[in-house]
């Protein structure tokens, strides 16, 4: 992965990160020669997020499948979670 140090940065803006972006799909910003963010092309962005989103309905899919799973109202959910993780109940 290729890397832009802050000061870089500073000097050359976003043209330091689109030349690190033509031979990688992503580059680390390092301040104080730590790396602290790391910034991405908005396409492949948007595929790690379908990614997720994909992982996230297969994971659902296989709770159901498997039975886990609560059928309950809005007002039973929000009881069960307050005493599950034993929060002070709402005021209304």
């Amino acid at each position: 992965m290729n890397t832009v140090n802050a000061n870089d940065l500073k000097l050359r803006g976003v043209t330091a990160i689109e030349a690190a972006l033509i031979d990688e799909q992503e580059v680390a910003i390092a301040v104080r020669g730590k790396r602290r963010f790391i910034v991405v092309d908005v396409d492949y962005y948007q595929h790690l997020r379908e990614c997720e989103l994909e992982s996230a309905v297969r994971q659902a899919k296989e709770d159901i499948a498997a039975g886990r799973y609560v059928i309950e109202s809005a007002e039973e959910h929000t009881n069960r979670i307050i005493k599950e993780y034993d929060l002070p109940p709402e005021n209304t």
